[in-house]
C-alpha cells in the first residue's frame, strides 16, 4: 500500500486491528505508545502540544533524573549514620552503600534502553518507577536485618533508574524534532539533577533526625505516586509490534548474549575495584573477578561486532567525535562522584558538620546547575560541543582543586561554596551536551539505546571512580585511626579526582585541535 505525502502528515488513528496498516497509521500508533516510529515518517507528537501540556509532559519525564539523584543524595549525607547503625566504620564498606547503587544503574541501563525500544518506553518507564519504590521500601526494612540486606536493597534500587533514565530520554528524543525544543527538553532533564540532589540531602538529613529508615520509606511512597502519575500522563496505548516475528527473531533483536556478557563484564570489573577497598588485592577472588571482567568485556565486543544482528551497543553509530565526548564525560563524572562523596566525608567526619547543614551547603547547585543546563540547551547548535566540553572540564578541575585544598575547619563561604558552585557547571554542561549529541547521532527508533549509552557512561564512571579513589584512600591513610590519617586518605582520593579532571581537560583540548585541523581546508 502506498501513501501520499498528505496522508503521512495527517495520520489517522484506528481502534481496530488491521492486517496491513498504512505507514501513517502504524507510525501514529508507534509514537503514541512510545515504541519506535517508522523511519519513513517523521512525526514528532510533542511539537504540536500546548505549552501547559508540554510542561506537564517534560516535568513527568524529568522525575527520572530527579529521583535518581534523590537516591544518591539521601544516602551520601547519611552514610555514616546508617553505617553506624549496622556497626560499620570502614570507609570501603561505607563506599559500597553509594557505589552499589551507581554500579547497578551504570550496568543495567543498556538493558533498560533496549527493553524500552522493544516493549515500549512508557511501559518500561512506569515499571522502573514501581521497581524503585519496592526496593526503597526494602532498604528501610533492612534496619531490622543486617547491612547485607541494605546493600542488596541499594543494588536493586539502582535497577529502577536504570529503567527510567534511558526511557525518559528516549521518549523525549522520539517526541521532539531536532532543534531548539528538543535541546531544551534535554537541558531540563539534565537540570533536574541538582534539584534531586538537594532534595536527597535535605530530606535525608531531616528524616535521619527522626529515624533513618524513613528516608527510604518516604522515598517509596513518593516513587509509587510518580509511577501512577506517569501512567496517567504519558499516553497509555499498547505497544504494537512492527511485524509478526518468530521467537528466534525476538531473541535476536534483544541481543541476549551481548546483554549477558556486557552485564557480567561491567559487574565483575567494578566489583573487583570496589571490593578491593574492603578486602584488599591480596584476596584471590578480587583479582580473579577483575580478570573475568576483562575476559567478558572482550567477549562482549566480539559478539557486538561479529555476531549480533541487532547489537545492544550500536558501534556503527560511533565516531571519533562521540568517542571524545564520552571520554570527557567519563572522566568528568568520575571526578564528580569522588568529589561529592569525599568533600562530604571531610565535612561530616573531620569538620563535624551535620547532615542538614550539608544539605544547606549544597543549595548553590540549584541555580548553578539549572543555569548551566539551560545555557547548554540554548548554545548547542550555535557553539561547537567541543567548547562546551572544555568549559565543563575546566569547572571539574577548578572545583575539585578547591575541595582538595580546603582546610577542614574553614568557613563555608570560601573554598566549599565556590567548589560547589563551580563543579556543578561541569556536571550540568557535560551531560546535556553528550545526550543531545548522541540523540542526534542515532536513528529515531533507537533513542532508548542511545540514551542508555550516555547514562551508562555517567553512572558507571561514578561507581568505578569511587572504587579507584577508595583504593587510594585505604592504601595511604595508615588505617584511618586518627583524624590526621583520615584526612590524609580523603585528600589522596580528592587529588585523584583532580587528576581525572585534568585528563578530561587534556582530552577536550585534543578534541578541539582535532576538529580544527579536520575542518581546515587543504592547500
Amino acid at each position: 500500500m502506498t501513501s501520499s505525502p498528505e496522508s503521512t502528515e495527517l495520520p489517522i488513528k484506528s481502534e481496530g486491528v488491521e492486517a496491513s496498516p498504512a505507514p501513517s497509521q502504524q507510525l501514529e500508533k508507534d509514537v503514541e505508545s512510545n515504541e519506535q516510529p517508522k523511519e519513513n515518517g517523521n512525526v514528532y507528537p510533542a511539537d504540536a502540544l500546548s505549552t501547559p501540556r508540554q510542561i506537564l509532559f517534560i516535568g513527568t519525564l524529568c522525575t527520572a533524573m530527579f529521583t535518581n539523584q534523590v537516591g544518591l543524595g539521601n544516602t551520601l549525607c547519611t552514610v555514616g549514620l546508617i553505617g553506624e547503625s549496622f556497626g560499620i566504620s570502614n570507609q570501603g564498606q561505607l563506599a559500597w552503600l553509594i557505589a552499589g547503587y551507581s554500579l547497578t544503574i551504570g550496568t543495567f541501563i543498556l538493558i533498560g534502553g533496549r527493553l524500552g525500544d522493544e516493549f515500549g518506553n512508557k511501559r518500561v518507564f512506569v515499571i522502573g518507577m514501581t521497581w524503585y519504590a519496592l526496593w526503597s521500601l526494602v532498604a528501610g526494612l533492612a534496619v531490622y536485618s543486617t547491612h547485607v540486606l541494605f546493600v542488596f536493597a541499594r543494588v536493586f534500587q539502582g535497577m529502577g533508574p536504570a529503567l527510567t533514565l534511558p526511557n525518559g530520554l528516549a521518549i523525549l528524543g522520539q517526541s521532539y524534532s531536532p532543534g531548539p525544543r528538543k535541546n531544551m527538553s534535554f537541558a531540563w532533564f539534565g537540570g533536574a539533577a541538582p534539584f534531586g540532589a538537594i532534595a536527597g540531602f535535605l530530606f535525608g538529613g531531616l528524616f535521619a533526625l527522626a529515624w533513618w529508615p524513613w528516608i527510604y520509606w518516604s522515598q517509596a511512597i513518593a516513587l509509587a505516586g510518580v509511577a501512577a502519575f506517569a501512567a496517567w500522563t504519558i499516553p497509555p496505548l499498547p505497544v504494537q509490534p512492527k511485524r509478526h516475528r518468530l521467537l528466534r527473531e525476538k531473541l535476536e533483536d534483544l541481543d541476549i548474549p551481548g546483554g549477558l556478557t556486557g552485564v557480567a563484564a561491567l559487574v565483575l570489573f567494578n566489583f573487583a575495584w570496589n571490593q578491593a577497598v574492603v578486602a584488599g588485592w591480596q584476596q584471590p577472588y578480587v583479582y580473579v573477578c577483575l580478570i573475568l571482567g576483562v575476559v567478558f568485556g572482550v567477549a562482549f565486543f566480539c559478539i557486538e561486532v561479529y555476531w549480533a544482528k541487532a547489537p545492544i551497543l550500536p558501534l556503527a553509530a560511533f565516531n571519533s567525535d562521540i568517542a571524545f565526548v564520552f571520554a570527557c564525560t567519563a572522566t568528568g563524572w568520575a571526578c564528580f562522584g569522588i568529589w561529592v562523596f569525599y568533600i562530604g566525608q571531610v565535612a561530616l567526619n573531620i569538620g563535624d558538620t551535620t547532615a542538614v547543614q550539608m544539605a544547606a551547603w549544597f543549595i548553590p547547585v540549584i541555580p548553578s546547575g539549572l543555569i548551566s543546563a539551560l545555557a547548554v540547551g540554548k548554545l548547542v547548535g550555535n557553539v561547537p560541543a567541543s567548547w562546551i566540553m572544555v568549559v565543563g572540564q575546566v569547572a571539574y578541575l577548578v572545583g575539585s582543586i578547591l575541595a582538595t585544598a580546603r582546610p577542614p575547619h574553614t568557613i563555608y563561604w570560601t573554598y566549599y561554596f565556590f567548589s560547589v558552585l563551580i563543579i556543578t557547571v561541569g556536571m550540568d554542561t557535560s551531560f546535556p551536551a553528550a545526550a543531545m549529541i548522541f540523540s542526534d547521532a542515532v536513528p529515531q527508533q533507537y533513542q532508548g539505546m542511545g540514551a542508555s549509552i550516555v547514562m551508562t557512561v555517567v553512572n558507571y564512571s561514578i561507581s568505578l571512580g569511587l572504587g579507584f579513589a577508595g583504593t587510594i584512600e585505604t592504601n595511604i591513610n595508615n588505617g584511618g585511626l586518627t583524624t590526621s590519617d583520615k584526612l590524609l586518605g580523603y585528600r589522596g582520593a580528592l587529588w585523584f579526582s583532580v587528576g581525572l579532571a585534568g585528563l578530561g581537560l587534556v582530552l577536550s583540548l585534543v578534541f578541539i585541535a582535532k576538529s580544527h585541523f579536520k575542518s581546515k581546508p587543504k592547500a
